[in-house]
């Protein structure tokens, strides 16, 4: 066995523990006893409470309950910082987590409506990160390691996570610094009205994830078949759409290949018309930029086009040969 392998599993067991301990003590955690103890922390106290909101987020734990004691420690303004920050870097946890764990292996078994789910969800991108965060009816602990499996990219999802997290954060924040008993009933009433602003996201943003989820979804081969195919001599047509850097970088080329950048390929369209009808299979990186580069192929009149699964990496990992 791989030590990738080994450290995956051991990760993957200390996170089912973690989980599992948080679960079955979850009643017992005292958040009054906890608001003391940061007291007398002075200076740490900021940093600590952050740590625990962190941690708590990555064993979901629930946020809401640290989010208000965030408000009663340090009032509505730091409060808010403070929880916002803990909430951002717990979920950026487990996102890795996730995307550590089994996002290659979601990548190579997902397949048909399910795969084309998470090619959807992966167009939107931030977009998605953005209507999921401001819809309360997802939960926000699981979607942290649900969404590590798309390759949504870390900046966009760290990013827009922050900043649409940001109206719940300061709801919750000014209800423990306004006082949890002075405002009897005011956490429905922050329920209700983040329910009314998800509900308008959600309006906004369903047609734009069905128009995803009706496209034809990217024909795909993977690593394996391709070679299979080059090794017989067929013909195949193979279009790089990295960038020059990345062609001749770390991650090197298939032989054979032709570059142009996903960003140049509507510009240099005609000189690829003469393949029009050849077998095409179009690289990138992972397999995103390629599935975009497939559909303004298949637009153009393109008839054959098919995207390597996972991309160089995959190329890479299953030890395949390439030039640089």
């Amino acid at each position: 066995m791989k030590v990738t392998n080994i450290i995956r599993i051991i990760v993957f067991v200390f996170l089912i523990a973690g989980i599992a301990t948080a679960v079955t003590y979850r009643k017992q955690f005292d958040v009054t006893a906890l608001e003391s103890w940061l007291a007398g922390t002075g200076i740490m106290a900021p940093l600590l409470f952050i740590g625990i909101y962190a941690i708590s987020t990555v064993l979901l734990m629930p946020g809401s309950v640290l989010t208000i004691a965030g408000g009663v420690l340090f009032g509505p303004v730091w409060g808010t910082f403070y929880n916002l920050t803990g909430a951002t870097i717990g979920a950026t946890m487990a996102f890795l987590i996730a995307r550590y764990l089994a996002s290659d292996l979601v990548s190579r078994k997902t397949g048909g409506w399910l795969r084309q789910l998470v090619e959807g969800v992966e167009a939107e991108g931030w977009r998605f990160v953005a209507f999921v965060r401001l819809v309360p009816l997802f939960p926000f602990n699981l979607l942290n390691y649900a969404l590590g499996l798309t390759r949504i990219r870390l900046f966009h999802y760290v990013v827009t996570s922050y900043v649409c997290m940001l109206p719940g954060a300061i709801a919750y924040t000014y209800l423990g610094y306004a006082g949890r008993n002075a405002v009897a009933g005011g956490e429905g009433i922050i329920q209700k009205s983040l329910l009314g602003l998800g509900l308008f996201a959600l309006v906004a943003f369903i047609p734009r994830l069905i128009k995803c989820l009706r496209k034809e979804p990217a024909r795909m081969l993977n690593a394996t078949e391709l070679k299979q195919l080059l090794d017989k001599g067929e013909d195949v047509f193979l279009l790089d759409v990295r960038s020059a850097e990345e062609y001749a970088g770390d991650l090197g080329h298939i032989a054979g290949s032709i570059n142009i950048s996903i960003e140049d390929l509507s510009r240099r369209m005609d000189e690829l018309k003469s393949y029009k009808k050849q077998f095409m299979v179009v690289v990138c990186r992972t397999d995103h930029r390629s599935t975009r580069a497939a559909e303004l192929l298949t637009k153009a009149g393109f008839t054959d086009v098919f995207v390597l699964r996972g991309g160089m990496e995959q190329w890479n990992h299953v030890g395949l040969p390439m030039e640089r």
